[in-house]
């Protein structure tokens, strides 16, 4: 839909849209209104229940891992076993009160956006949808937050823990240095006692400023029909934004009271690091400087601050006195992309746990292959069902379906990750601005590049699919590798392989704590069964048997569709279809 022109065009286009949007945000918050006490009730019931549930085993078990870590010094454990008992406390209470919070919120707000979402363009019948929609889904969705949080506290946890347990003290050792323990104190409540006020005076002087920018840049869009009224089916939302942007203003304000604690804390952390109390005093006079400096840069004022900023630490380059000028950006700002070219490219539309969701997508392919192939076999079923876990399935599968969107991207020049479908490309300029992004993405675009620049023959390829798949089953790996065709490789190349293969297991782990994994990991396994249930009934009926899984994952690495190059699209050469076709039956 073009956006009308002309002023009379888009007055009138304006008035037309009030009592539609009216109508639909009514609509929205009586059905809010309905669903909020139930799926709040809901949300914190199910939470509350997991918490004080668990509560007894995460007590024990943290003390017990805490004082088995080998990286950690006595005295440090002791300062953390008595950390404890206030940990329990805050979890508690910050757990419980956030899950009626939260459940309240996304029980009101869900509706209404799933409202304004039914009568976009595109929608089938919309007038059913406008009442249906938001309903049923937003108490599935109370159900799935709560498995969700289980599989968090639970696995999650767990694994977290057993971590902590296991980690050995040659890479890290950490203790607590006794003599700098009064001094960082005493910098951490004078930087509270500082940047409390300061930053809560700051952040209210500047919340008019955002409060009218932000409703004068959304009115100007919506006469306009620009940016976010630019689509038909964006604008009721947006004119939702319109009325909640006060809010917004609230919460930034009270994020930035909150955030000014810790802000100010953190100085007894420098202190400590640095080892000097006068570097902690510096940072609680840099910290607001940083503070005005970060909310101009977010406001799109002008840059800088009035406000000095001394060098806090001993090697920050770039100044040469104790007091650097107020108006000169500080250095995370320095090579960060200008506001004028961040929006070069267009931003894709991915939300952050779309990835999880693609990658399982990926593990469905690959695992359907190799069920029929015979390396996953019924042993690696009955563990990835029960609490100790298939490390096959469990970590292997990830993984071998991570290395391969590494090797497509770099197949495809891709300067980013390259997604499944061949299309979709996430790089460091397009994609979404979540931290969610940072912590899952740059690890692995860093894999990546050392990937490429090792150059990996088709061999070595082949070699580094078996490590990351069987990596946790030495007698499989090792009978793949000696049944194998492919050349013998130096050792210096298996040991640079070898460090990718634990690297890639390493980020598969890290991902598998994330929130959803572990209920995407459930349906896989369930999907894994009923293919080699499916496989099995067919081989009942005649005589023919399953091939050997040592020669069969000999096999699997050797075949043309995992040794050939994709194309410039980043697709495979061969279909899964065609690996099922080529089924040796001995």
């Amino acid at each position: 839909m073009e956006p009308p022109t002309g002023i009379l065009a888009s007055l009138w286009q304006f008035i037309l849209f009030i009592p539609y949007f009216t109508g639909l945000l009514l609509l929205g918050v009586i059905k809010g209104i309905v669903l909020c006490p139930l799926i709040c009730l809901t949300v914190a019931i199910g939470n509350s229940a997991i918490i004080l549930g668990l509560l007894p085993v995460h007590a024990i078990w943290t003390l017990y891992s805490i004082a088995s870590a080998k990286q950690l010094g006595p005295i440090l454990k002791i300062f953390l076993c008595l950390c404890v008992p206030l940990g329990v406390i805050l979890w508690l209470v910050v757990s419980i009160l956030g899950s009626v919070l939260g459940g309240a919120i996304y029980g009101f707000l869900s509706p209404i956006f799933a409202t304004f979402d039914a009568v976009g363009e595109g929608k089938s019948n919309p007038f059913f949808h406008c009442f249906y929609d938001g309903t049923w889904s937003t108490v599935q969705g109370s159900f799935t937050v709560v498995c969700d949080f289980k599989d968090v506290c639970f696995h999650s946890y767990f694994s977290f823990m057993d971590d902590l347990r296991t980690s050995t003290a040659n890479r890290h050792y950490y203790e607590i240095r006794l003599l700098q323990i009064p001094g960082a104190v005493i910098v951490a409540v004078l930087g509270i006692l500082v940047d409390f006020p300061v930053i809560s005076l700051l952040a209210l002087c500047k919340s008019p400023y955002m409060l009218f920018k932000g409703w004068h840049r959304l009115f100007h869009d919506l006469i306009g029909r620009e940016g976010p009224f630019l689509e038909t089916m964006c604008v009721p939302i947006a004119g939702l934004v319109i009325l909640l942007w006060p809010l917004a203003v609230v919460g930034a304000v009270l994020g930035s009271v909150v955030s000014s604690v810790f802000l100010g804390a953190y100085g007894g952390v420098v202190s400590y690091q640095e080892s000097s109390f006068f570097f902690g005093l510096c940072y609680v006079v840099a910290s607001v400087s940083i503070y005005d400096e970060y909310s101009n840069d977010v406001l799109d004022m002008p840059e800088g601050s009035c406000f000095p900023r001394p060098i806090y630490r001993r090697n920050e380059e770039g100044a040469s006195t104790a007091f650097s000028g107020g108006l000169s950006r500080p250095n995370s700002f320095k090579t960060t992309p200008s506001r004028g070219g961040s929006n070069k490219g267009p931003m894709i539309d991915l939300k952050p746990l779309d990835l999880l969701e693609a990658l399982f997508v990926e593990c469905r392919r690959h695992g359907e292959i190799m069920v029929t192939k015979g390396i996953i076999n019924s042993k690696d079923i009955e563990e990835a069902k029960s609490s100790k876990g298939s490390q096959v399935i469990s970590f292997g599968l990830p993984a071998y379906s991570l290395l391969h969107e590494l090797l497509r991207s770099i197949k495809s020049n891709s300067t980013g990750l390259l997604l499944g479908d061949g299309v979709t490309e996430i790089t460091t300029r397009n994609r979404p601005k979540d931290a969610f992004f940072d912590w899952f993405l740059n690890p692995f675009l860093i894999l990546k590049d050392q990937i490429e620049a090792a150059n990996l023959s088709e061999e070595e390829e082949e070699y580094l699919g078996k490590l990351v798949l069987l990596f946790g089953d030495s007698e499989r790996l090792k009978s793949s590798i000696v049944e194998s065709e492919s050349p013998p490789l130096t050792e210096l190349r298996k040991a640079e392989l070898d460090a990718f293969a634990r690297r890639l297991q390493g980020l598969t782990k890290s991902v598998s704590r994330y929130p959803t994994f572990r209920r995407h990991f459930v349906e896989l396994v369930k999907k894994l069964s009923n293919d080699l249930d499916n496989k099995h009934n067919r081989f009942e009926g005649g005589s023919r048997s399953v091939p050997r899984p040592g020669k069969t994952v000999s096999r699997i690495f050797s075949q043309k569709s995992f040794k050939k190059k994709t194309s410039s699209n980043g697709s495979d050469q061969d279909s899964p279809n065609r690996g099922l076709r080529d089924i040796d039956i001995v």
